[in-house]
């Protein structure tokens, strides 16, 4: 096997590594508001995932640029609250759109078709188009330090207040996802993105 010391790495070979490793990674689309609510923030991060099985927490980290801080992470620090939307592919490509990095006072949902609603328990507005989206709270905010005790990622715990699921791909008998009319979309490394392709079940050892 190639051996790599991660001491003797570059940051950019690192995040290679384990962005190109890590897969797939599911999309945290999030919306967010300025601290004075005028803007709505939309951006995708895909260092997202769950955290618990006794409290419905999400986990998103937030990597900053050269020390700066993302508009997203500050408005929910800001404003204690988010909305969480799952990406697929019907999606996929204004999903994108909102990756473009704007100045803190324009929103990047104006460069889309997407259409904003407002949340039940949260003031951040939700991207009515996304199949399935959580409104939260924030439950605990961890910053991540380097070895200079400098912040170089935003990790945040978002605490679900509400869930939502399309009629489309949600069995309400069951209480089911379903995943085959979801069509959920997950990143890989670069600029690349994948779907599934297929399900299959493997039964856990008792």
């Amino acid at each position: 096997m190639f051996h790599y010391k991660a001491e003797q790495l570059n940051k950019k070979q690192q995040y290679k590594f384990i962005s190109g490793s890590v897969i797939p990674r599911p999309i945290a689309w999030v919306t967010s508001l300025s601290k004075d609510g005028s803007v709505v923030n939309a951006a995708p991060f895909s260092f997202f995932s769950a955290a618990s099985n006794e409290l419905p927490l999400l986990t998103v980290a937030i990597l900053r640029n050269d020390g700066m801080i993302k508009d997203t992470a500050r408005n929910i620090l800001d404003q204690k609250e988010a909305v969480i939307h799952i990406v697929d592919q019907a999606v996929v490509e204004e999903m994108n759109q909102t990756s473009a990095p704007l100045p803190p006072d324009q929103s990047e949902l104006d460069q889309t078709q997407l259409t904003l609603v407002d949340s039940l328990s949260v003031k951040v507005p939700s991207i009515a188009e996304a199949k399935i989206r959580f409104e939260g709270v924030l439950h605990q905010y961890v910053p991540i330090k380097d070895e200079n005790d400098k912040i170089i990622t935003d990790f945040f715990f978002i605490r679900v207040t509400d869930f939502f699921f399309d009629e489309t791909i949600f069995d309400q008998e069951k209480e089911y996802i379903l995943t085959d009319k979801l069509n959920p979309v997950a990143r890989l490394a670069g600029n690349q993105y994948a779907t599934l392709d297929e399900e299959f079940m493997i039964v856990r050892p008792s």
